[in-house]
């Protein structure tokens, strides 16, 4: 059973009931988070009683805010390895990295948490009609997990998004719709649309649950370490809400007992291209400034301002951890090194985590001793398109010099 109490503002604390549906802060605007009642779930489960649990990030049902187990819109999402990555750590001068690769979960993309919880709970609370405006994965996701729960689904996503997002949106019978702008551009058109079409916005930290999937990666990695957290999260951000999630359960965790009061430093990647939160952490600022004419090939950081930042900063710097900015070259670059060393094809999001990795380890704000966890957040094969095969051609029965290859 869930432990679900309420919901509170993350800025003010203002407090709202979880029975209805809800969006922002009433009072200031700002998210919200889930609330549970922490003394209640350590009597009720311990970590050792998640041996055995299913394999997904279902297995933490007492800190996830569905109170009904027949509400669960599931595609086998969560679980997904945490691997060491030797050779790739011997490349980097880091002998103890590890990466957590979410391009194996449903729809390729670490996006599949946050909208199968926040589906999940829009099918709990009576919801038939979901909007979302995205860069593209985040469509993808909900989307499946909509066409899962019987819902309608309707997509705003720049016109440049990759293709492969528009496919798979279309392929589940989701309406989609491509907007000549960025993806606040999107989210105007969907706040617009809703007295009309009585939709249901599902944007990023719009509504208080897809954080709370997000949150599960955190639970994973605690748990999958034995729980005991590495010195190191390296985590790519567009609207961040999976640093924030991470950054929430670790506080839970350690209420429950289940952690200490040691937490990783929390890196925050951004492409130099669209790097407000960098800008924001290195200025000093609680908040971060609309980044105008942002532009980067790794399509998920291309948010030039998000609604949960002054979150995301308080991680970093609570954390003692950074906020850093790599090129679109330093990221190509990355995904062909995590790729040759480790044969692992990671999106150019999860990629930038290496490329900021390396910056940290010149710049001496990383030991080469400590444990530090990258976040492949999705599947390279969902941007072939930025990639040239480059390959020699032969007619059949032509003679081939084998050792010329």
């Amino acid at each position: 059973m869930s432990f679900l109490t309420h919901l509170e503002c993350s800025k003010c604390g203002a407090r709202h009931d979880h029975n209805e549906v809800q969006t922002v802060c009433r009072e200031c605007g700002k998210p919200l988070f889930a609330r549970y009642d922490l003394e209640a779930v350590g009597e009720a489960v311990s970590p050792g009683d998640l041996v055995g649990r299913e394999a997904s990030m279902w297995r933490y049902w007492e800190l996830l805010p569905i109170m009904d187990t027949g509400n669960k819109v599931f595609l086998g999402e969560g679980w997904t390895p945490l691997t060491p990555a030797p050779r790739l750590g011997e490349a980097v001068g880091l002998p103890d990295l590890w990466i957590k690769d979410e391009g194996v979960i449903p729809t390729g993309t670490f996006k599949a948490r946050g909208l199968a919880m926040a589906v999940s709970k829009a099918k709990e609370l009576g919801i038939k009609r979901l909007a979302l405006p995205s860069a593209g994965n985040a469509a993808g996701a909900m989307t499946a997990y909509g066409a899962r729960a019987g819902m309608e689904s309707y997509v705003f996503m720049p016109v440049d998004a990759p293709d492969v997002n528009k496919i798979e949106c279309q392929a589940v019978g989701a309406k989609v719709v491509l907007v000549r702008g960025l993806i606040t551009d999107c989210g105007r058109m969907v706040a617009k649309g809703k007295d009309e079409m009585d939709w249901f916005p599902l944007s990023t930290l719009k509504e208080p649950y897809r954080v709370e999937g997000k949150k599960t990666m955190g639970l994973e990695v605690a748990e999958q370490m034995g729980w005991e957290l590495p010195d190191v999260i390296v985590y790519p951000t567009g609207g961040g809400t999976g640093i924030i999630g991470m950054w929430k359960v670790f506080d839970e965790l350690e209420e429950l007992g289940w952690i200490g009061s040691e937490r990783p430093r929390m890196v925050s990647v951004q492409s130099s291209g669209c790097a407000p939160i960098p800008k924001a952490f290195k200025e000093g600022k609680e908040e971060s400034e609309f980044w105008e004419g942002a532009e980067t090939l790794a399509a998920g950081l291309r948010v030039p301002h998000a609604l949960g930042d002054f979150l995301i900063l308080r991680a970093v710097r609570e954390s003692g951890g950074a906020a850093v900015a790599v090129s679109d070259e330093e990221i190509m670059d990355a995904v062909g090194l995590m790729a040759r060393e480790e044969g692992l094809f990671a999106c150019p999001e999860g990629a930038a985590t290496l490329a900021g990795l390396k910056t940290l380890l010149d710049d001496g704000k990383i030991d080469r001793n400590e444990r530090v966890v990258l976040f492949n957040t999705g599947s390279g094969l969902k941007y072939t398109n930025l990639f040239e095969v480059e390959a020699p051609v032969f007619d059949v029965g032509e003679k081939i010099d084998y050792k010329s290859l």
